[in-house]
């Protein structure tokens, strides 16, 4: 669980404990809170999708209670897998 408010860089994993939209979870990558009036506990976030390879695959504002939030598992260097950059042509 996080306990503090999610700020811009930090990953995600929402699942159903943070809305029940959620039936399958997904790796989320936030770009800022969005400061819009919400029920308690509840907070809007902006950020991208994450797909298995590390690559932002959509662009999406999503509703979620902010104790339903998880930071995923750390991979075998103990840090949190880096978005891939574009590769260039």
């Amino acid at each position: 669980m996080t306990a503090h408010l999610p700020k811009p860089g930090d990953l995600l994993r929402v699942g159903r404990e943070a809305s029940v939209q959620f039936t399958k979870p997904i790796l989320f990558r936030v770009i800022r809170v969005l400061d819009r009036p919400t029920y308690h506990g509840w907070i809007w976030l902006e950020g991208y999708q994450i797909d298995n390879r590390g690559d932002a695959v959509d662009r999406r504002s999503i509703f979620v209670m902010k104790a339903g939030l998880r930071v995923p598992a750390v991979g075998k260097t103990g840090q949190q897998r880096r978005l891939r950059s574009p590769q260039r042509r």
